[in-house]
Formats: structure tokens, sequence, C-alpha cells
């Protein structure tokens, strides 16, 4: 390396490769990072949480550009702020309230095994956005779920990655074998980010990471901020492995009804691919998730029970929050995006 590599490497500055551009605010929080963020730490100020709405727009966006900077940042953002502790202080206050009001908003308990076996008990009536969009779906909608949906698929697995210290034995290795297979099993045009991307390509939406934030509503910023919440804090563990094993879970059924949706739909091989890798794969990681993650790990330290069941039921209140939003939306005839959605 040379002496101007080595300089530039100690001195990287703003966050450019990759990195998408900073998203327009939506209340007084988000402004106040935003404008931040903009600038070389540290603030001049930041505010704390206040009494702001936990699942609102304005305290979403704040936490998910906090967050944002841990995965590839924002460009024109110095990547000095990922740890800056002003900015650290704001994203525990936020945290704080919106744990908060996920614990609040579920039951609670520690029967593990009820959980996990309750995700795959589906009522003959169910009803969610997959099964809409198997049934009856239109095209345009197809192409809003998509758009949602990459805020997380475009760093599909990145943040269950961060359990990967925090197991031992058993657990650990099959948890990194679970990621093996997301992050492409070493062929980087199937990891499953790059699969997505090709999808979201297929359907003539623009695949580039970051790029349907604007247009994504706190609902689904929620969805995304809870595996970031949950895989930053060590403390959090073992919910972090009831969110994944809820994900996993649930994710070949889910995927069998998408590739059907878009099959019927006419829509290219490559939009399909994305969803029928996961229809086998996600049925083997079920198992690995259950017996050797959830079970080994629980099997190490029992006491996490409640923990992991905190994991299964804050990942499910949030998704059911997230399908009522689109659901409710294309019933009354309108988009479930905030912005209009552009081609890519």
């Amino acid at each position: 390396m040379t002496t101007a590599a080595r300089n530039a490497a100690a001195h990287a500055g703003p966050a450019t490769a990759g990195a998408p551009p900073l998203p327009q605010a939506r209340g007084p929080l988000s402004t106040a990072v935003r404008t931040a963020l903009l600038r070389p730490p540290p603030p001049a100020a930041l505010p704390g949480a206040g009494d702001a709405e936990p699942f609102g727009e304005d305290l979403q966006l704040a936490l998910y550009l906090a967050y944002e900077l841990h995965y590839r940042g924002f460009a024109d953002v110095d990547e000095a702020w990922e740890w800056q502790p002003d900015l650290l202080r704001l994203r525990a206050a936020l945290e704080d309230r919106f744990l908060g009001a996920l614990r609040e908003a579920v039951p609670g308990g520690a029967d593990v095994a009820g959980e996990l076996d309750a995700l795959l008990a589906e009522p003959p009536d169910a009803r969610g956005v997959g099964h809409h969009l198997k049934s009856r779906g239109t095209w345009g909608q197809l192409r809003e779920y998509l758009a949602h949906r990459s805020l997380y698929q475009l760093k599909e697995a990145d943040p269950q990655a961060w359990l990967i210290p925090r197991l031992t034995g058993q657990p650990k290795a099959s948890l990194v074998a679970v990621e093996f297979d997301e992050f492409g099993a070493g062929h980087g045009d199937r990891t499953h980010a790059r699969l997505f991307a090709d999808a979201m390509a297929g359907a003539g939406l623009d695949p580039a990471y970051g790029r349907y934030l604007d247009p994504a509503p706190a609902e689904t910023l929620a969805t995304v901020n809870l595996m970031s919440l949950l895989g930053l804090h060590r403390s959090l563990r073992g919910a972090t492995a009831g969110h994944f094993a809820t994900l996993e879970i649930t994710s070949s059924p889910g995927a069998r009804r998408l590739a059907r949706a878009l099959e019927r739909l006419g829509a290219e091989p490559r939009c399909v691919r994305f969803f029928t890798e996961h229809i086998e794969a996600d049925a083997v990681h079920e198992q690995l998730m259950r017996r050797d993650v959830i079970g080994g790990f629980l099997a190490q330290e029992p006491e996490q029970a409640p923990a992991v069941v905190f994991g299964v039921q804050a990942t499910g209140y949030l998704d059911a929050r997230w399908s009522d939003r689109l659901l409710g939306a294309w019933a009354a005839g309108r988009p479930s995006l905030r912005l209009p959605l552009c081609d890519g």
C-alpha cells in the first residue's frame, strides 16, 4: 500500500462507495439528525427523544439514520459519525422509546416452543400481504411490495450477523451455516441481496441500495430498525435469536406465495428466482434455527427464554402493522408508499 493510500485509509472521511444520499426529514428529530450528519462531528446540539411517537415517522427515520451508519452510511456523511457520543446518546433515547413501546405491545411469556409452533400453524382464513398478492394483487402493488422490502433485502442477513460472536458451540456453528447460505455460499452473484436486486431490476425498479428510503413509511422502517436494535445490543441476543428464527420459519411459505404471484402476473424469471431460492433454503434454515440455534442457545442459557419469546412476538407485531398499512391502502385504492413509485 502506498503512503497516499495509507493516509486515505486513516482519514476515511465521507462514505461514498455504494452509500445512498440522505433522505428528507420527517419531523424535528430526523431534521436534527440529518442536519448534524451533513456537517463534521461533533454536532452543535442534538435534542432529546422527548415524547415522540415511538412508531411514528419522525422517530423511526431518526433511528434509521443513526443505525445506517453501521452499514453503508450515507453519501457525503463523515464516517466518524458512526461512534460519535452525542449521536449515540440520542440513539439510546430513541431506542428506549421504541423498545419500551414494543414491550408494552406484546404479551411476553417464556413458552418458546409454543411461540415457534404458532408460526407454523397458519389458519385457513389467514390474510396478509403475500396472500393478497398471490390471489388478486396487481403488478403495481407487487412493485410496491418490492420497494418496501428493499430496505432490508438489499442488506439481507447483515443485522443478524451481529449474533454470531454472542453465541458459542453448536448454536454459533449452525447460525454461521444459515448465514453462509444467505451470503451466497461463497458466490457473490448468489447472495440473497444480489438476487433481490435482480428481482427489482426485472420489475423495472431501481436496485440501488437505499433508493426507496424516502418513499418507505414508518411501518417499513420499524421492521428494519428492530433488526438493527436487537443485533447491536448483546443484552438483546435472545431476542435476536427469536427474531431471526421467526424470519426463517415464516420465509418459505411466504416466498412460495410471492413466487406464485409473480408467475401469475407474468414476471421475468429473475423476479421469481429470489423467492424460489428461499422456498427450499429457508425450509432447511427453519430446522437449523429452531433445533440447533434456539435449542442449543437455551440449553446453554435457559434464562433467555423470555427474551427469545419477545423477539418472536415483536417481529410479528411490527410485521402485522406493516401488513395492515399495505392492505389498508390497497383496499382504499391508494398507494402504500409515502411517495410515488418511480421506475428504475
